[in-house]
């Protein structure tokens, strides 16, 4: 693998599998400049699509919603590896339904009791934008239904 900052070549440092068993973390060294960098390795599975609002179907892409995710935690005090673990249960979880394809409705509200579990900032976020909100009140109500479930 090459260096992401000099383009040469590194060496793995250390490997172990996730947590939860759906990837390997390797810690990389470039053998030239000595940097640092932690790669995910993980299975690509073919066969899952996402059915879209619209009715159209697209496959499923973990760049996607890592890209929603990592969003929403945006100067939020979580670390990259929680993260990587949120994203991981919600695509193992979507993987175990054994279904061809998933609605992006029940990603989303996977996605949402996941976030809410770790920041309510981030999922306040989160859930603007997955339920399209239009209007300063739509905040309001979602911030009195997280107050009120304390």
């Amino acid at each position: 693998m090459q260096c992401p900052y000099c383009q040469e070549g590194t060496r793995v440092v250390d490997s172990r599998d996730t947590h939860d068993g759906t990837a390997v973390r390797r810690r990389r060294e470039c053998v030239s400049c000595s940097e640092r960098f932690t790669t995910y390795e993980r299975a690509h599975f073919e066969g899952i699509h996402v059915r879209k609002r619209d009715g159209t179907l697209e496959p499923f892409q973990r760049e996607k919603l890592a890209s929603g995710i990592y969003r929403a935690f945006e100067k939020r005090p979580v670390t990259q590896d929680r993260l990587e673990a949120l994203i991981d249960t919600v695509e193992a979880e979507l993987r175990s339904l054994g279904r061809p394809t998933v609605d992006a409705a029940t990603i989303g509200e996977r996605v949402c009791e996941e976030i809410r579990s770790l920041d309510e900032v981030a999922y306040l976020r989160f859930a603007s934008v997955y339920k399209e909100f239009s209007e300063a009140s739509q905040f309001v109500r979602e911030l009195n239904l997280i107050k009120s479930e304390r």
